[in-house]
């Protein structure tokens, strides 16, 4: 049922180009239902297609966007031997084993004399760790037996395991190389302006997520907390009480 044509691209695009009031919810459940042939995802979407919006919306950015970068299979394949060297760099197969225990031998010994936004690099590379685990246990037990495009239903979790991999890389040059002489290690206003804004953006989603939680919102929330310097015990507690940490 998979279509693969330019004019299917197209159709896809002027449905996600109408205002929300516009969209036909049960047409975008059959375009993706044409897009991932997952019999089950539609009749549940199609039990309440309006109640699903943000979902088929989502789906189908990410599918479209997907198919308009014409990943090819090569590429995913890249992808997937570069995954497996983070794999096995950063421990991910690692069982039971607390992330705090692997980081002690990365802690410096003058750790508490550092800048906050220091230690917080720290601080921040064992959620890093964490999500990396998890994204790489979904990658794991994906389901791509009947998958009707696999290489689309990997590319999303290795595209994040390689950034997130990156970050951690930078986090661990900044703390490992930091002086304290020189100004161009600490951290720049943009990433302070990227925590302020993750904190906003956290406070306005946590009450969605509240009345409808899904998992789509909550992969965003892990994702801006993630970028949070120093989150407030406040905000981790709401967070956990939510679920979502």
């Amino acid at each position: 049922m998979r279509i693969m044509n330019q004019k299917f691209n197209e159709k896809v695009q002027a449905w996600l180009n109408l205002p929300e009031s516009e969209r036909d919810f049960a047409e975008g459940a059959m375009l993706l239902l044409q897009l991932t042939g997952n019999q089950i995802m539609y009749r549940n979407l199609m039990a309440n297609p309006r109640g699903k919006a943000k979902f088929i919306e989502y789906q189908l950015k990410k599918r479209l966007s997907f198919r308009l970068q014409q990943i090819t299979h090569e590429q995913v394949e890249a992808m997937q031997a570069e995954v497996d060297k983070i794999v096995v760099n950063r421990n991910l197969e690692v069982k039971q084993q607390q992330p705090a225990n692997e980081f002690k031998a990365g802690k410096r010994a003058d750790h508490d004399q550092l800048p906050d936004e220091i230690q917080a690099l720290y601080v921040e590379n064992l959620g890093i760790v964490q999500k990396m685990r998890e994204l790489h246990l979904k990658l794991r037990t994906l389901s791509l037996e009947n998958a009707t495009c696999p290489d689309s239903e990997r590319y999303p979790f290795l595209k994040e395991l390689i950034a997130l991999d990156k970050r951690l890389h930078s986090n661990w040059e900044q703390y490992d190389h930091y002086t304290g002489m020189d100004g161009e290690q600490r951290l720049t206003a943009d990433v302070r302006e990227e925590s302020k804004k993750a904190v906003r953006l956290i406070n306005l989603a946590k009450g969605r997520y509240a009345k409808n939680p899904s998992e789509e919102l909550k992969a965003q929330i892990l994702d801006w907390y993630g970028k949070v310097i120093n989150p407030t015990e406040k905000m981790t507690k709401e967070l956990k009480e939510l679920g979502i940490l």
